[in-house]
Formats: structure tokens, C-alpha cells, sequence
């Protein structure tokens, strides 16, 4: 099976569906792009949250993360398939942790690109993390790594503009 190639049962199976972003995954052109912008659309409704809610809904999203892209890529034979992308919805609400709602569609757009660059780019310990930790685990943990790069400059950003 191609890396790029997702199975039928992304659409019968409701941890594939979940684990492949609601079947955005699928697509045979940036899935992870894909999986990205669903997270924007999921994050307008939980950017209202408070931080401790939001918080555990991260914890959360990544447990249950780790366990869904585990079953999914075990059922898919195929090592971090490109269609798992719940690891970029997971990544983006991460990088949108603490962002003010304040000028939102701006910091959306820059924490877009940010996680979108640093999740491509994968600088250390990203690329090794995805190469070295297997399974359900490494796929999620790569991405909050590079959700933490993309925080870390998102508010640096925000910092310098807000104060």
C-alpha cells in the first residue's frame, strides 16, 4: 500500500475516520495542510474555552491521539501513514494554547503557518523523535514538538505586538 494511499475503512472504521481527521486525510494533496485547517475550524468553537479547560481538552486530544494513530497505523501497515493528520489537529490547538482572542484571524493565520512550517521543516529533535519513536507515540509526539517550536515563537510574536 502507498503512504498516501488511504484504505476504505477510514470510512467504516471510527478510529480511522477520527484518526484521519473526519476523512480529510485522504486527501492525495497535503493532508496534513488538511488536517491543519480542520483544527482552525474546531479551534474557532474551543478558543472560548478557559485555559484549564482547554488544557485538559489538549491532554485529552493527545491521549486518546496517541491511541488512535497507534490502531490506525497498525491497521494500515504502514508507519505514520499520510492520512493519520489527527497529530496536526492535536499540533495546532496546541500552538493556539494562551492566544488572546484579541486580533484572532491574524494569530490564527500566523500559528497556521508556524505549525505548518515547523511540522514540515521537522528541525531536532522533530526529525529524529519521527524517526526513532514508533507507533502511535512518535506520530503524536513529533507534532507537539512542533507545536511547542510554533507556540514558543507565536508568543514571542504576541508579546511584541500587545505590549
Amino acid at each position: 500500500m502507498r503512504k498516501n494511499f488511504a484504505p476504505r475503512t477510514v470510512w467504516t472504521n471510527p478510529v480511522h475516520f477520527i484518526a484521519c481527521g473526519f476523512g480529510l486525510g485522504t486527501s492525495r494533496f497535503a493532508p496534513g495542510t488538511f488536517g491543519t485547517l480542520l483544527a482552525v475550524v474546531f479551534y474557532l468553537f474551543l478558543r472560548h474555552l478557559s485555559a484549564p479547560w482547554y488544557l485538559l481538552l489538549l491532554v485529552v486530544a493527545f491521549i486518546l491521539g496517541v491511541w488512535w494513530c497507534d490502531i490506525t497505523e497498525k491497521d494500515f501497515g504502514v508507519p505514520d501513514h499520510a492520512a493519520i493528520v489527527w497529530d496536526e489537529i492535536v499540533g495546532f490547538w496546541m500552538t493556539m494554547f494562551l492566544v488572546p482572542i484579541k486580533w484572532n484571524w491574524l494569530w490564527i493565520l500566523i500559528g497556521f503557518i508556524l505549525f505548518r512550517i515547523f511540522d514540515i521543516w521537522k528541525p531536532w529533535p522533530i526529525r529524529w523523535v519521527d524517526s526513532k519513536v514508533p507507533g502511535g507515540l512518535g506520530i503524536m509526539v513529533d507534532d507537539v514538538i512542533a507545536a511547542i517550536y510554533a507556540w514558543v515563537v507565536l508568543q514571542a510574536i504576541i508579546f511584541g505586538v500587545l505590549r
